[in-house]
C-alpha cells in the first residue's frame, strides 16, 4: 500500500465524516483535499477518500471496482462492533442481486406512479404551511422535518397516529456524536424498534391489504428464467425502513439548506420571486450547492491507482459527492449558488448516479418544488436569525436542525 501522507505547506489535511468541521460543512477541507491529497487516507478510522469530480462520478458508477455489498454506513464497512444489525437492503448490494430487487421495488416508482401522488404531497405541504406563524418560524422544525415524514409514512402505509414516532427514531438513528463512528445506545434502540414496526406492519399486510405501499410490495412479482420470485417479509422490512429514512432526510435537509443559501444569495431567491418556473432548475442547484447526502460509502474490489497512490483491494472508500459538485475544474464558480448555471459538463450526483441512482429521486425533487412554491407565498421576503441556526450531526447527512426565519415586510 502506498499511503501518502496529507501533510502540505498550509498543515496536515484532516477529514474525519465524525467531527465537528464535517458537521459544520466542510467545504474548506473538501478544497484542500481536491487541490492536496485527491486520493485521501484516514489512518483513524482506516478509509480512503475521492474528492475530484472526474474521479467521484466514475467511481460512483463503477460498480465492479467499488462494491456496495458491504454496507452503506462506515461502521457496518468496518464491521464495527457497534454497528446497527439491518435486513440486506437494495443499496447495500451489486449486480445482478441488485438488477433483480431493483426490478422488483421500482414498480411502485414509475413515473405515472409518482406523478399520481401529487396531490397528497401538496396536501401535506400546505397542512404544514397552514399551521405556521408566517411571522416567525422555524423553516426544518415547524416544516420541513414534517411534511416529507408525512408524505412517505403515508406511501408506506403507517398509520396517522404512529407517524411522528417513526420520525424521532429516525433522528435518533442518525445521530451521532462527534468523534464517535457508531450510533448511539439510544439510536441503537431506535433501529431496532423501527424494523420490528415494519415487521409488524408488512404481517398486518398480508393479512389485510390496503391502498400503499407495503400491500403493493406483498403483492409485486416479476417471472425471471421461468420463475416467479416475489419480496419476502424482511426484504420488505428492510426497504421500507431504507425509504422511510431517505425519503424523510432527504427533503427534510434540502429545504433547510435551500433557505440558508437563499439568504446568502439573495437575488437567487429574487430570481424565482419573479420566474417561478426556474424552480427545477433551482432544486438541481441547490442539490449541486449543499447535498444532503455527502458521500457514498464502498469497498474496493481490486488495487485501484491514482495520482501515483493505490487505493487497495478490500479498503472503504468515501466518495465524497459532497465535494465532487463543488469542483472548480468541472463548475465555474461553484461556491455560489446560481439557479440559471449551465449543466452541460457536470451531472448531478446528488441523488446517486448509476445503478444506485435513487428510486425516490423524481419524488424528492416533487416535494422540493413544491415545498419552494409554498415558501414563495407565505415568505417572500425573509431574513435568517443567524443566532439561532444549529447544524445537524448526522452519519452522512448535511444540514440544518433549525432554520429560524422573519418575514420581512
Amino acid at each position: 500500500m502506498n499511503a501518502k501522507t496529507s501533510e502540505v505547506a498550509g498543515g496536515p489535511i484532516e477529514f474525519d465524516p465524525f467531527s465537528q468541521d464535517f458537521f459544520d460543512g466542510a467545504y474548506d477541507t473538501y478544497r484542500r483535499l481536491r487541490d492536496e491529497a485527491p486520493v485521501y487516507y484516514n489512518a483513524k478510522w482506516d478509509f480512503w477518500a475521492l474528492t475530484r469530480y472526474n474521479d467521484v462520478a466514475p467511481g460512483t458508477k463503477d460498480h465492479e471496482t467499488y462494491s456496495s455489498a458491504k454496507g452503506a454506513t462506515l461502521d457496518m464497512v468496518k464491521a464495527h462492533d457497534d454497528a446497527i444489525p439491518v435486513p440486506k437492503v437494495i443499496i447495500s448490494m451489486d449486480p445482478p442481486e441488485h438488477e433483480k430487487m431493483r426490478k422488483l421495488v421500482s414498480k411502485v416508482f414509475t413515473p405515472r406512479a409518482i406523478a399520481a401522488l401529487e396531490d397528497m404531497v401538496r396536501e401535506k405541504v400546505y397542512d404544514c404551511i397552514d399551521a405556521l406563524d408566517s411571522s416567525e418560524f422555524d423553516v426544518v422544525a415547524d416544516f420541513s422535518a414534517l411534511f416529507p415524514n408525512e408524505v412517505i409514512t403515508t406511501m408506506l402505509g403507517v398509520p396517522k397516529e404512529d407517524r411522528e414516532q417513526i420520525r424521532l427514531w429516525l433522528d435518533l438513528l442518525l445521530e451521532r456524536r462527534p468523534g464517535e463512528i457508531a450510533t448511539t445506545k439510544a439510536g441503537y434502540e431506535a433501529s431496532m424498534n423501527t424494523g420490528l414496526y415494519y415487521y409488524d406492519l408488512v404481517q398486518k399486510r398480508r393479512a389485510r391489504r390496503e391502498d400503499d405501499m407495503i400491500s403493493r410490495l406483498i403483492d409485486t412479482e416479476i417471472e425471471r428464467d421461468g420463475v416467479i420470485e416475489k419480496l419476502s417479509d424482511v426484504d420488505i422490512t428492510g426497504f421500507a425502513t431504507m425509504l422511510g429514512g431517505a425519503g424523510a432526510e432527504t427533503v427534510t435537509k434540502l429545504v433547510g439548506n435551500a433557505m440558508v443559501a437563499f439568504a446568502d444569495f439573495p437575488d437567487q431567491w429574487q430570481k424565482l420571486r419573479e420566474d417561478r418556473s426556474k424552480i427545477p432548475a433551482a432544486v438541481e442547484e441547490l442539490l449541486r450547492y449543499e447535498a444532503p447526502s455527502q458521500y457514498q460509502i464502498r469497498t474496493a474490489t481490486r488495487d485501484v491507482a491514482y495520482y501515483g497512490t493505490t487505493i487497495p483491494k478490500g479498503a472503504a472508500v468515501l466518495l465524497v459527492t459532497g465535494s465532487a459538485t463543488r469542483d472548480e475544474r468541472m463548475f465555474d464558480d461553484p461556491d455560489r449558488l446560481d439557479i440559471d448555471r449551465e449543466r452541460r459538463m457536470g451531472f448531478n450526483l446528488a441523488l446517486g448516479y448509476g445503478v444506485h441512482s435513487c428510486l425516490g429521486a423524481a419524488l424528492a425533487r416533487m416535494e422540493s418544488r413544491i415545498a419552494l412554491e409554498a415558501l414563495l407565498d407565505l415568505i417572500p421576503e425573509y431574513e435568517v436569525d443567524r443566532g439561532g441556526l444549529r447544524r445537524v450531526a448526522m452519519a452522512n447527512v448535511s444540514g440544518w436542525s433549525n432554520v429560524p426565519v422573519r418575514k420581512v415586510g
